[in-house]
């Protein structure tokens, strides 16, 4: 038995900003009795919740202190970050439940394969998860206060609540965001705290806490999972399928509380209308909850539904049901706003109040919600029932192809190899290169959502991209409605193909560029001094076809000798996944290898422009495909010091989506450029890069569509609409151009979203990416805009000297899952010289 003892909390709070003296009581009920047993915050952290922003070490230090002392909580390390900081989940539910939670477990899944289980009586489960955006701290300050209460509440209606809940609690989703900003906020907090908003506690530097290590938005990677702390989530989301999800966030410091539903018609069509229903419901929790403390709040005025990558959506596709919370920022410890003055410890508590209100929520509704995920489950087998398959691959790059297996095998969907070779749609499925996917399995909705394709839509306003779909976006040949007779044998253990090199060669070695890691085989071979040359056309050597842009490594003059050489690229092309081929003769069909057609290739040595006006998610994106995918340094010049740099040394300098540079800055990079560099812009670079004369760019720009009758309300619907958001278009590509390299259609789809458009040159080989006459593949786009980028260009690169300036209008880098058209700028670094 333990000892309790009877505490009764006061409910008043003397708060001063000047001192920011807080506890305990300010969060949590105050008449009710505490677990002694049980630590405080203050106890293990040092601090009062709230009156210092929580660091992740000590977030950690007080998670391991609750699990340690209550037979409420159990603690799992499910890996770690970028930067080696755990990811951890607790597990809250009542004692009892804890003896048999594998057993619950088990149930709670058979009861989505099978609606006839009786779930009357089952617990229901729900996943509460705090700031994925490190600078939005208030939601993993409240996990401090919330995971306290669980632990250490008396109360009969905790009790009653853990009897019938298991709780699977992530205090934080992103470590090391959350990290950066509570350093930073911490470091220039006053101590008479200062709440005018132009005090440098409330402007972070760049690249700000929002973002993980490399600089993503893990609010937008619930979808392709290429990042581990969202490895970690979706693992433990597939395992349990909960039936509540709750996305702690926080938005501008002059509004107050969110909470979902949001706006009904940018709901995406998938998702159930029970699902809103449901989640209409559970608000009227979070307003009775909010309306006793005092607080203001609003729903279904903003925010979404609509992309599946998000956490409060990402479960409305998997039988759950997601939920959104936005609470006013204070950005530090204190700050001025509109609403008057806004404290650290308000914004914890509103977040404090809506987690609670949740649980509450989720036990008086456990049956019906319980329903709802059976029938969900229910509803799509019966919708896959008569359904075929899909098949994806591509013939030439196994690679790429594998990592689009690997996200749905992540989604615990059911993927098989195809029994033969095949043609669908005329397009060679190859096998060993491909992968079919049943459609009458239980996650077929989610496959749905991953693969759909839509142009047509309720509204025409978007919080985030309205197309993301996966076969664009990983350039796989893609087709629907397969005979099932072609479904081979399921993979159970996903493999990426092995590399080798066919034979030795006295002569030499050609490497194909197809393959999705060639880049990275590349790049290893000349940083160890080797020379390589890249092909200019089209041969045959000793029966077997070589496309644009084949790599040659003769062995005559190299640094190392036959044998030395071979063992070598043995080595490079295992840990790059391809084949390498030797050869016998230097006599082709087409240009023989001796030919000037065979172009060396210079040593990359690359840099990327950060900070200043730099946008962090394209900058990030870029130096965890260099860094990540490919093993190629980066070095990362900073806007404030670059004007500092001694840049001759570097082959190529990349411009990440920016809106504008220094005059200084601008001259020094001319300089080197007609000295021979080659400058990659991207986006909204094209607008500097031509307003600084880099580039001769004829650029267009699209009318607003004409809307009759507008009224002063929707006023900002209007201009909402022109804007991409995120679509995919389609674009003809000249494979001869060395921008195109690696690529074996003539077609590719690229993914924009910018309004930035370019003219077309009036020599089509100035063309060598062109947008189609009917480019829109999937997404949105406004009237105006689409009759605009019909056969404009997403690439341009003209000369400068001896060097090359390029833009990219489109990021050919998004959220790490757009594998389509990574090489391209991969092209740009190796071959831009020869463009």
């Amino acid at each position: 038995m333990r000892n309790f003892l009877s505490v009764f909390l006061l409910l008043m709070l003397s708060f001063s900003v000047s001192a920011q003296k807080v506890d305990l009581r300010y969060y949590i009920p105050g008449d009710e009795r505490y677990n002694t047993n049980i630590p405080t915050p203050k106890e293990i952290i040092g601090h009062e919740v709230g009156e210092w922003h929580v660091t992740h070490d000590k977030l950690v230090e007080y998670m391991k202190a609750l699990a340690a002392s209550s037979d409420r909580i159990t603690l799992e390390d499910r890996g770690k970050t970028f930067e080696g900081r755990p990811l951890l989940l607790l597990t809250i539910t009542s004692p009892q439940n804890h003896a048999r939670l594998e057993e619950i477990r088990k149930r709670h899944i058979a009861a989505t394969n099978d609606a006839s289980i009786d779930v009357s009586n089952d617990p229901i489960v729900v996943y509460q998860g705090f700031s994925i955006h490190g600078n939005e701290p208030s939601g993993s300050n409240a996990a401090l206060a919330a995971a306290y209460y669980l632990a250490a509440s008396s109360k009969s209606s905790t009790q009653s609540l853990l009897n019938n809940a298991v709780i699977l609690f992530d205090p934080s989703f992103n470590p090391d965001g959350l990290q950066r900003f509570a350093y930073w906020a911490n470091t220039n907090k006053s101590k008479n705290v200062n709440p005018d908003p132009n005090d440098r506690e409330y402007t972070e530097v760049w690249p700000r806490g929002r973002t993980n290590h490399y600089w993503f938005d893990m609010n937008r990677d619930w979808l392709p999972v290429q990042l581990p702390e969202s490895r970690a989530r979706i693992k433990t989301f597939h395992k349990w399928l909960p039936n509540i999800l709750t996305d702690h966030h926080e938005m501008g410091s002059n509004s107050t509380f969110f909470f979902q539903p949001g706006i009904p018609s940018r709901t995406h069509p998938l998702t159930p209308q029970m699902n809103q229903d449901l989640t209409k419901e559970i608000a009227t929790y979070h307003a009775k909850a909010l309306d006793k403390i005092g607080s203001q709040y609003y729903s279904e005025e903003s925010f979404d539904d609509f992309y599946y990558g998000k956490g409060s959506t990402f479960p409305d596709i998997n039988g759950s049901i997601g939920i959104l919370f936005e609470q006013g920022s204070s950005r530090g410890h204190a700050q001025e706003t509109s609403n008057g003055l806004l404290t650290f410890p308000f914004t914890i508590r509103n977040q404090y109040t809506a987690a609670m209100s949740t649980l509450e929520a989720a036990k008086n509704m456990r049956v019906k919600i319980l329903k709802y995920q059976q029938d969900f489950y229910k509803q799509a087998r019966r919708e896959a029932a008569k359904g075929k398959a899909i098949v994806f691959g591509d013939e030439k790059d196994a690679a790429k192809t594998y990592h689009l297996a690997e996200i749905l095998k992540r989604h615990n969907v059911k993927i098989h190899d195809i029994k033969s070779d095949f043609t669908s749609n005329g397009k060679r499925f190859k096998k060993g290169y491909s992968y079919i996917v049943p459609m009458n399995q239980k996650n077929s909705r989610l496959v749905k959502a991953m693969f759909d394709v839509r142009t047509q839509f309720r509204d025409s306003l978007f919080y985030d991209v309205s197309a993301w779909t996966f076969n664009h976006s990983f350039g796989v040949d893609y087709a629907e409605n397969v005979a099932l007779n072609r479904v081979g044998n399921e993979i159970k253990n996903l493999e990426l193909k092995k590399g080798s090199v066919s034979v030795k060669s006295d002569l030499g070695y050609l490497m194909p560029w197809n393959e999705y890691y060639a880049p990275k085989a590349l790049n290893t071979i000349l940083q160890k001094g080797l020379r390589a040359k890249v092909s200019m056309k089209n041969f045959k050597n000793g029966g077997t076809s070589y496309d644009y842009g084949t790599i040659f490594i003769p062995v005559q003059n190299q640094k190392m000798d036959s044998n030395e050489l071979y063992r070598f690229l043995k080595k490079v092309a295992e840990d790059s996944h391809l084949q390498i081929n030797g050869v016998s003769t230097g006599l082709n069909d087409g240009i023989d290898l001796g030919s000037n057609n065979f172009r060396n290739i210079r040593k990359p040595k690359v840099a990327m422009l950060v900070g200043g006006n730099i946008f962090g998610n394209d900058a990030g994106e870029i130096w965890h495909l260099f860094d990540q995918r490919f093993d190629m340094h980066v070095t990362k010049l900073d806007m404030s010091y670059f004007n500092r740099v001694d840049i001759s040394k570097y082959t190529t300098i990349i411009a990440p989506n920016s809106y504008s540079m220094s005059k200084a800055a601008s001259d020094k990079l001319k300089t080197w450029v007609r000295n021979g560099g080659v400058l990659v812009g991207y986006r909204n670079a094209a607008n500097w890069l031509k307003s600084q004369k880099f580039m001769t760019l004829d650029l267009d720009k699209a009318k607003i569509d004409t809307v009759k009758n507008v009224s002063f309300e929707d006023r900002s619907k209007q201009s909402g609409a022109q804007v991409i958001g995120g679509a995919i278009f389609e674009a003809k590509v000249d494979r001869s151009h060395p921008v195109n390299f690696g690529y074996k259609n003539d077609k590719i789809a690229m993914f924009r979203n910018t309004t930035v458009f370019i003219k077309p040159d009036k020599r089509s080989y100035n063309n060598p990416i062109q947008y189609t006459s009917n480019p829109l593949l999937s997404g949105y786009i406004s009237k105006e805009n689409a009759k605009v980028i019909k056969n404009t260009v997403p690439f341009k690169v003209q000369r400068m000297g001896r060097g090359r300036v390029m833009i990219f209008t489109d990021n050919t880098n998004f959220r790490a899952f757009w594998y389509g058209t990574n090489k391209l700028l991969m092209n740009a670094v190796f071959f831009g010289n020869q463009m």
